[in-house]
């Protein structure tokens, strides 16, 4: 079996960042303590001082395959996750045709066996009427349902009060949720339209307001509260909707939420710079969200710091843990 020492480096592990060795055997560490004798034949990589981190998890990747390939798929992508120090994944639904079935996700499974350069796991997406696929979700296999509650594409939108009733009450795994509704969303069109005939990308934060937001969040919050049910709301964008979850250690909560990295750094004074390039769904808010965000992740980064990790910003900054990372292969 191959041996592997790194010497010299920066470990940042159980919340704490110490100058020490690692000593790798195969695809595992085997010993972590500072001045390693080299063994014979090992390889040895000099660290010269950087920090060397655990592999970070990503809960949210939007990969092409099936149907996209020509924008990436399994292989490509999870490479690219593994460059940047992303070392498992779970991936979305909204391919071509989408994940809705149990038949379709294991296939996703059985591609990433093949090419996938990291560890991974899939989400089934939820439709208005696919509830006997949830139901067959395994738990200690796949990482959850993705219920996207505003516009996407194909038949990826629920938003019938029964449809999601039943999810919410049925879905025996991680129920990880796309919030915005639609009804605010075509209110605020229709009223901006009474002035004008079109729009322009400093209208998207206005259309995909804070109302658009909470509206819908606060509705999955009601029914996980309603049902027992364990929910993930992504990428929260508005200061309004961090009323509806408590920091603090993940143990025993049920409610989750998480904040993405170009929500923590633009604000809608950058529309008029980046334009489109910035475009994204939930849009971009205004400077008093990014930075009611920015310090609930704070606040939740110095607890978990003292508990568990130490205080790392990646691509998904977590407003409080899940549970859900032992699924990934």
């Amino acid at each position: 079996m191959s041996s592997t020492l790194i010497i010299n480096a920066k470990v940042v592990n159980e919340g704490e960042v110490r100058e020490t060795d690692v000593r790798i055997k195969g695809q595992r560490i085997e010993q972590v303590a500072p001045n390693l004798s080299v063994l014979p034949n090992e390889q040895v990589i000099d660290a010269q001082g950087a920090y060397l981190m655990p592999g970070m998890i990503d809960d949210q990747v939007h990969f092409r395959e099936p149907g996209l390939t020509h924008k990436g798929s399994i292989a490509t992508e999870s490479l690219a996750a593994v460059a940047g120090g992303i070392t498992s994944y779970m991936e979305m639904p909204n391919v071509s045709p989408s994940t809705t079935t149990i038949e379709a996700l294991e296939q996703k499974y059985a591609i990433a066996a093949k090419n996938s350069a990291a560890n991974y796991a899939f989400y089934l997406g939820a439709t208005e009427d696919n509830l006997e696929q949830i139901k067959r979700l395994d738990p200690t296999k796949h990482c959850g349902v993705k219920v996207f509650m505003g516009a996407s594409t194909g038949d990826l939108l629920v938003e019938h009060p029964e449809a999601l009733d039943k999810i919410f009450r049925d879905s025996p795994v991680l129920i990880v949720t796309h919030c915005e509704s639609g009804a605010v969303i075509a209110e605020n069109r229709a009223r901006l339209l009474e002035s004008r005939s079109d729009f322009t990308i400093h209208d998207h934060p206005v259309l995909r307001d804070d109302k658009a937001c909470y509206a819908s969040s606060s509705y999955a919050v009601d029914l996980a509260k309603k049902h027992q049910s364990q929910l993930h709301v992504l990428h929260i964008t508005t200061e309004k909707e961090l009323s509806l979850f408590e920091a603090g250690p993940v143990a025993g909560k049920n409610i989750t939420a998480e904040a993405c990295v170009h929500h923590l750094w633009f604000s809608n004074q950058d529309y008029a710079e980046k334009g489109n390039l910035i475009k994204c769904n939930p849009a971009v808010k205004y400077q008093s969200d990014r930075d009611a965000i920015i310090q609930a992740i704070k606040t939740v980064r110095s607890i978990l710091s003292r508990l568990i990790m130490p205080p790392i910003l990646w691509k998904r900054s977590w407003l409080i843990t899940t549970r859900h990372r032992q699924v990934c292969r």
